[in-house]
């Protein structure tokens, strides 16, 4: 070890890297495989192939995983930029709303815009990994918050009585899935669904008279 230390200390050619720029060279290497990992995923979700991402930060796919473990290891390290971060503002932003029925139109539309802006969403949503537990805890919170948010929704009467915490996962996930599998749809024809989609679940207006 000492050898090699001298010798990287050393200005002579052909002296190996001191450790310093070895670190320095491995943290370069990392921010770049992060800023390029977050880029492919919010635009092509987490699925992305490892060789974009390594070609976009300038580095091999062996290095990915030489630096991150693979593919899981680098989805953790990002998730929270990528996903975590704008689906739990949702949720916060959503809580604050008094109004049972605007608080349902909220979450519903946002986590839907979410969904269209941001491909990675669906592949947490549709659990396309399981074996993260980071992708499953925020599976875990966004169904706790379904099920608080229809539980409310139903006691004040603003959805159907019949409609369930399980039939908003449903929705959802179908959702997920056509946005993954299927043909993306124009924006506009996109939210006058999301519209359809909160007349069909609102819970019956009171009559007058």
């Amino acid at each position: 070890m000492g050898q090699i230390e001298s010798a990287g200390a050393g200005a002579s050619g052909g002296a190996a890297p001191s450790a310093s720029r070895l670190r320095a060279d491995a943290r370069r290497n990392s921010e770049q495989i992060r800023a390029a990992a977050i880029g492919a995923f919010q635009g092509r979700g987490l699925t992305v192939p490892l060789e974009d991402v390594a070609k976009a930060a300038g580095v091999s796919k062996a290095t990915i995983f030489n630096r991150f473990g693979g593919r899981i290891g680098l989805i953790e390290a990002v998730i929270e930029e990528v996903v975590a971060t704008e689906l739990f503002a949702v949720i916060d932003r959503a809580r604050t709303i008094a109004d049972a029925g605007e608080r349902t139109a909220y979450y519903l539309t946002a986590l839907r815009d979410l969904q269209y802006r941001q491909p990675a969403v669906n592949d947490v949503l549709l659990q396309t990994y399981p074996h993260s537990q980071q992708l499953m805890e925020i599976c875990r919170a966004g169904s706790e918050a379904n099920t608080e948010i229809v539980a409310a929704a139903r006691a004040g009467g603003a959805v159907r009585p019949e409609f369930t915490a399980g039939d908003l996962h449903a929705l959802v996930v179908d959702t997920a899935l056509a946005l993954k599998h299927g043909q993306r749809p124009p924006r506009d024809e996109y939210d006058r669904r999301t519209t359809y989609l909160l007349d069909g679940i609102r819970g019956p207006r009171p009559t007058l008279g």
